[in-house]
């Protein structure tokens, strides 16, 4: 099989493993290794407690899946920029879990700083806000000793993925449970595909490819009497600081599924890409196509694409050849002397909710679980393609992680300017191949 020099580290839990450990008697053990602090709610009445912190769609979906878990859970606060998400947010859970959703006037939390506040109400902290903040709430959340899920990706920028390595190995001192939200992880079909790959089934992998293919996501334009900083932040998915562009935000789905088919991760890659479409002004900065090479340590490539633009082809999906055979990962086929199917479950089997359901099964169980190390080599991935596409030049691992580039605005407040700003026009400054700054 294939080996690379940048090893996956951390592997995520299996179902297998899942099954055998959430199988466990729970019990003392469940205290062993916790620090007092930590260990008051097990050792009580263990019940567990919930903060959320970023109330849009997702942050309401992730905490809907963690409220739906097996397990004693109560939502006991919230914080977000914005009051009027908060609130959305708390109505909807409530009526979704009117039993599990206890979040006093005292314990909503709003503005930039209301993560601190939040965190210290709550054992397990769900992170959904826009990207750009991850490695600060995640930094506060391990300093604070708590569990974390925290959605992908984990970090827009070099220095950012720097800061969520290093958390991660506080985390994994003091036994906190991470979960990211790169949910392919704790999906059967994926799990058993990868198995078998990474048992020789098509032998040694020698191409890749991977799509984030489809028409784009939603526009908020800009309303009358909005500083910059409140449009930015309305209009998240279209900045760098916030949401690392689409290559980052989406197409790292596909990029950490190739990551652990290979069981490493990339050590160079070109590209290119442009605004051809989503030109206009309500588009902020970011690109609406990426093409990116990617090469690994062994030699072998993965050609990827992501394009936000509508009317035109689509695919979400990843492939693979090997030396005796390939795999379409996505729908779980194997072609080839080993040709297999992976065969669906009579049951609709939600990967979303598996991954909460693993993390908290790992906080009860007292059993090892960190995904920050992967999500954030996964995150980098999809960093330095974006430095490829948006610079014209070979990105190299080593560059990316150790890049000074820091895209976060000097000052984070409703008065603050962030880094890049619109013309008299409106339009925003865009990364021009062969001029922008690549390290």
């Amino acid at each position: 099989m294939n080996e690379n020099t940048i090893p996956l580290e951390h592997g995520p839990l299996s179902r297998r493993r899942f099954l055998r450990t959430t199988s466990t008697a729970v019990g003392g053990a469940l205290v062993a290794g916790l620090a007092v602090e930590r260990a008051a709610h097990a050792a009580g009445n263990d019940q567990i407690k919930v903060a959320l912190v970023g109330c849009g769609g997702r942050g309401s979906g992730a905490a809907n899946q963690a409220l739906s878990t097996n397990a004693n859970i109560k939502l006991v606060a919230m914080a977000d920029a914005f009051r009027d998400r908060l609130e959305s947010s708390l109505n909807d859970l409530k009526a979704k879990h009117p039993g599990k959703v206890e979040v006093s006037e005292d314990h909503k939390f709003v503005g930039f700083d209301a993560y601190k506040q939040a965190f210290a109400a709550a054992d397990v902290v769900v992170l959904t806000t826009p990207p750009g903040f991850r490695p600060m709430h995640f930094e506060e959340a391990v300093k604070q000793g708590k569990h974390v899920f925290m959605e992908k990706p984990v970090a827009v920028d070099g220095p950012g993925v720097r800061r969520v390595l290093a958390a991660a190995e506080e985390a994994k001192k003091k036994n906190l449970k991470v979960g990211v939200g790169l949910q392919r992880h704790h999906q059967p079909g994926y799990i058993e595909t990868v198995k078998r790959l990474h048992d020789g089934a098509i032998g040694d992998i020698v191409s890749m490819r991977c799509y984030w293919n489809d028409g784009g996501v939603w526009v908020k334009p800009r309303q009358p009497g909005q500083t910059e900083m409140e449009y930015q932040m309305r209009n998240w998915y279209y900045f760098v600081w916030l949401s690392g562009d689409h290559i980052c935000e989406q197409h790292i789905h596909n990029l950490d599924v190739i990551n652990w088919v290979k069981n490493g991760y990339p050590v160079k890659c070109h590209g290119m890409g442009g605004r051809q479409v989503r030109t206009g002004k309500d588009y902020g900065e970011i690109y609406d196509h990426h093409a990116v090479e990617y090469e690994y340590a062994d030699g072998s490539r993965l050609a990827s694409q992501c394009r936000h633009i509508r009317g035109c082809w689509s695919s979400v999906s990843e492939a693979v050849v090997g030396t005796t055979g390939s795999c379409d990962v996505n729908s779980h086929i194997i072609r080839g002397a080993n040709a297999w199917r992976y065969k669906k479950p009579e049951m609709p089997h939600d990967p979303y909710q598996q991954e909460h359901d693993d993390l908290f099964a790992a906080i009860r169980n007292n059993t090892p679980f960190n995904e920050a190390f992967n999500g954030a080599k996964s995150s980098l991935t999809s960093v330095m393609g974006r430095m490829a596409t948006y610079s014209g030049q070979v990105i190299e691992w080593d560059k990316a992680l150790n890049s000074e580039i820091d895209v976060m605005p000097k000052r984070i407040a409703w008065d603050a300017l962030p880094q890049s700003l619109p013309d008299k026009d409106g339009l925003y400054p865009i990364a021009i191949p062969g001029v922008s700054q690549t390290v």
